[in-house]
C-alpha cells in the first residue's frame, strides 16, 4: 500500500462524518497529523471517531495497514458497547492471537490458519489453547462469538 500514499508517507484519507462541522474538525485533525484529506483515491476511509493526540495518527496508520482501529470501548456499566450485560472486560490478546481469532471467524481450519499466517499447525494449536483460556471458552465458535461481542474482531 506504500505506493498509494501521498508524498512523505502521508496517508490519503476520505472522511465519513455526521455533519459538515464534524467533517471539517476531522479534516483539521487529519492534516495536523500530517495526512491529506481526499474525496477519491483514499488509502483509508475514516468514519467519525473521537480519538486524541497520537492515538489518532496511530489509528490511521493501523487502518491503512489492514488493522481494525476502534475507539476504546465505553464503560460497560453505562449499558452500551458490544459486551453482553454483566460480561467482563475483554482480556488482552496478543496481535498474533487476534490474527488467529480473526482467521477462526473466517472459518479456517488449524492448517488453513497456519498457511495463511506462515506458521506451523502446532503453533496455531498452542495459540488456540491460550485464546480459549484467556476468553474462558471451550470451542472455536464460542471464541469467535465472544471476540465479536467484545469488539476484538469483526467479520
Amino acid at each position: 500500500m506504500a505506493d498509494a500514499r501521498a508524498a512523505g508517507g502521508a496517508l490519503r484519507v476520505a472522511i465519513l462524518a455526521r455533519s459538515d462541522a464534524r467533517r471539517r474538525a476531522l479534516a483539521a485533525r487529519i492534516e495536523a497529523a500530517g495526512h491529506v484529506v481526499v474525496e477519491e483515491g483514499a488509502d483509508i476511509l475514516l468514519a467519525d471517531a473521537e480519538l486524541d493526540g497520537e492515538q489518532f495518527d496511530q489509528a490511521l496508520r493501523a487502518a491503512a495497514n489492514g488493522l481494525l482501529a476502534r475507539e476504546p470501548e465505553p464503560d460497560p456499566s453505562a449499558g452500551s458497547g458490544f459486551r453482553a450485560a454483566g460480561e467482563a472486560a475483554a482480556p488482552l490478546l496478543t496481535p498474533r492471537e487476534l490474527e488467529i481469532l480473526a482467521a477462526l471467524g473466517e472459518g479456517l481450519s488449524n492448517k488453513g490458519v497456519a498457511r495463511k499466517l506462515g506458521i506451523s499447525a502446532h503453533t496455531v494449536k498452542f495459540h488456540l489453547e491460550t485464546i480459549f483460556r484467556k476468553l474462558g471458552v471451550s470451542s472455536r465458535a464460542e471464541a469467535v462469538a465472544k471476540g465479536m461481542r467484545q469488539g476484538m474482531i469483526e467479520l
